[in-house]
């Protein structure tokens, strides 16, 4: 039996459980047991061909830019009209479903920052588990900074379908991952170290850590009100968590009360706009700025004024290897301090290493070693 007929014998035993207090720890177990054979499956998939899009041409695009935001639709939102109005690119469209067959890069330049934006094939219903091109489209919005959800507003209800689609290829969108740390260890068992209240038991944990292959093993949990889905989350070890920004498309051809009525029940917060006449674009593009989260730092060479024209970019958080990495490959193997003015130190030009976290406006000067000048 391969994978994909046990993944759907593990399915038919979990719909024929009725669902209640005590049999939700084995429904658990066996939601385990399909995380792991879903990772399985991509590893092999990954394992032989380097194409994120299983050999399909033209979903091998590089990373390029300061951030890389991928646009996830049904077929006919308007996604490369959206890619056309945010960027210089030239995606192909027309007024019928699936005019998209590769991923078509663009790139916007905003407030100093250079970032991608791809239009990607149209998804449906079942595109997790391979409908149309589905998997190929979702598995590229596991290495973006940020997912755009576009929707027609005639059809705004498609929302918690592509957030349900994304959740099942390993994608978490709006979510922070769960405050656990597994250290694996080569002997001793697996000891499981609580301290808050959570919604899992001992018994279960450890029985998913062993499904995961872990025998020996700390895990350390923190995550108030830990759910079964979110510790399979974290074992299964192939997740990701990324924003998302839900942008409403087409709405020059509706009326205000009409918007008003069909985002009434929309739960988190979106941005409205017609791609077709550029209303409401540069709105969106603040909001993809905001949303990346960007900080700006200006270098200062050794011995010169700092370049406060043209700051490097980088997402909030970085620390001083981040940026030695974006700079050059070699740059963390030549470096032997940096010194930093700005709020994130005690005073201007200090001496920092590299795992000291930069700060938005910061100024940096990264000293090499005497042998690497």
């Amino acid at each position: 039996m391969g994978i994909p007929e046990k993944i759907q014998s593990i399915q038919d035993e979990i719909h024929k459980t009725q669902i209640n207090k005590a049999t939700e720890f084995h429904v658990g177990i066996l939601k385990a047991k399909i995380a792991k054979l879903k990772k399985e499956q991509e590893e092999n998939t990954h394992g032989k061909t380097v194409s994120t899009g299983g050999g399909s041409a033209g979903f091998d695009v590089r990373k390029a830019g300061d951030g890389t935001v991928v646009l996830i639709g049904f077929p006919s939102v308007g996604k490369s009209t959206l890619l056309n109005a945010l960027t210089n690119a030239k995606s192909k469209t027309a007024a019928y479903s699936f005019t998209t067959l590769t991923a078509v890069p663009g790139m916007l330049d905003y407030n100093g920052a250079r970032i991608q934006i791809l239009d990607l094939p149209g998804i449906i219903e079942g595109a997790a588990a391979g409908k149309g091109l589905g998997k190929r489209v979702l598995s590229v919005a596991r290495n973006a900074d940020l997912v755009l959800i576009v929707l027609d507003v005639f059809q705004i209800n498609h929302l918690e379908v592509i957030k349900k689609e994304l959740s099942e290829i390993g994608v978490k969108v709006d979510e922070m991952p769960p405050d656990i740390v597994v250290e694996k260890t080569i002997t001793g068992g697996i000891s499981v170290n609580i301290q808050v209240p959570i919604q899992v038991d001992e018994n279960f944990i450890r029985n998913v850590m062993r499904i995961n292959g872990i025998h020996n093993g700390r895990i350390t949990i923190r995550e108030r009100g830990l759910t079964i889905d979110q510790l399979i989350d974290v074992l299964s070890g192939n997740r990701v968590y990324i924003p998302s920004l839900a942008v409403i498309n087409k709405i020059d051809l509706v009326g205000t009360e009409y918007l008003k009525m069909a985002t009434s029940k929309l739960k988190i917060p979106y941005t409205a706009v017609s791609a077709d006449t550029n209303k409401n674009m540069e709105l969106l593009k603040r909001e993809i700025y905001n949303k990346l989260d960007f900080v700006r730092i200006y270098l200062k060479p050794k011995g010169q004024d700092a370049d406060l024209e043209e700051p490097l970019i980088m997402p909030r958080n970085s620390t001083v290897q981040n940026i030695c990495n974006k700079i050059h490959r070699n740059m963390v193997r030549d470096f032997k301090f940096a010194q930093v003015w700005g709020k994130s130190v005690k005073f201007g030009g200090q001496k920092v290493g590299l795992e000291h976290r930069i700060i938005d406006e910061d100024v940096l000067t990264i000293v090499k070693k005497i042998n690497a000048l």
